[in-house]
């Protein structure tokens, strides 16, 4: 019995895997036909769609009523980045641009903050939100343009609330300098606990100088954010910040 639950759970998992990865990709609903098609996970096409239909019963999937395919939940979300997610190795030709701007012979803090920001959202293709320890609401902020190119943001209310939020720069910092359990933690949807910003997901980690202050980065992106190369990327930053100032 319990080699059939774990089969059944490994199963699920694969599925649920296929989707979060295919619908940060092409946006578009997922249908058990195109699993079958594009991946050989060795399951029938009846199979892969009661496996979805499973998925969906228990909260970690839902479907547009215009399609048969499936969108991940913020619960889909949430159990891929704690259960599914691989960290990816960024290009070299990213590490190297990225090495490259801390080894220009800069020692101000402020030029290395404000070129780390617009490094993160250049990579990312996303919102960069840094702070430092001490320095009140003071806040490097980079790529607030990408908010407007969410595709799944068409409501040109929720793009002046996002862009509102990233302006009250108060509000702002008590989100992203919350106690973190992890080196790099991840806020989905509603447990950013802001309405503003409710429909987007929130990557922060801490940084660290060794000779210098120290604070939180972070990353602003839609629910659909590519989780895996944000992740890859602020730990490679924060890794590169120890050492440079």
């Amino acid at each position: 019995m319990r080699n059939k639950t774990a089969e059944s759970q490994s199963r699920k998992d694969i599925v649920l895997e296929i989707v979060v990865g295919e619908y940060i990709k092409t946006i578009n609903p997922v249908s058990s036909g195109h699993i079958v098609r594009a991946y050989k996970i060795g399951l029938s096409p009846a199979t892969v769609r009661n496996i979805l239909a499973e998925l969906e019963q228990e909260g970690f999937l839902t479907h547009p009523h215009t399609s048969a395919g499936r969108v991940p939940t913020q619960t889909g979300y949430r159990y891929y980045v704690d259960h599914l997610m691989h960290e990816i190795n960024l290009l070299k030709e990213e590490k190297a641009r990225i090495k490259a701007e801390y080894e220009k012979e800069v020692k101000d803090l402020e030029v290395i903050l404000e070129a780390t920001s617009q490094i993160l959202s250049d990579v990312t293709q996303y919102t960069s939100i840094i702070s430092v320890d001490g320095w009140g609401d003071k806040i490097f902020c980079r790529g607030t343009g990408f908010v407007v190119e969410y595709p799944e943001t068409r409501d040109l209310q929720k793009i002046r609330d996002i862009l509102y939020a990233l302006e009250e720069k108060e509000r702002l910092l008590k989100i992203i300098n919350r106690d973190l359990d992890r080196k790099i933690e991840i806020y989905i949807g509603h447990e950013i606990a802001s309405s503003q910003i409710e429909g987007c997901s929130l990557a922060v980690s801490r940084y660290h100088f060794d000779k210098g202050p120290s604070g939180r980065i972070a990353i602003l992106g839609p629910t659909r954010m590519d989780y895996q190369r944000v992740v890859s990327t602020l730990d490679y930053v924060t890794d590169l910040m120890q050492n440079i100032f």
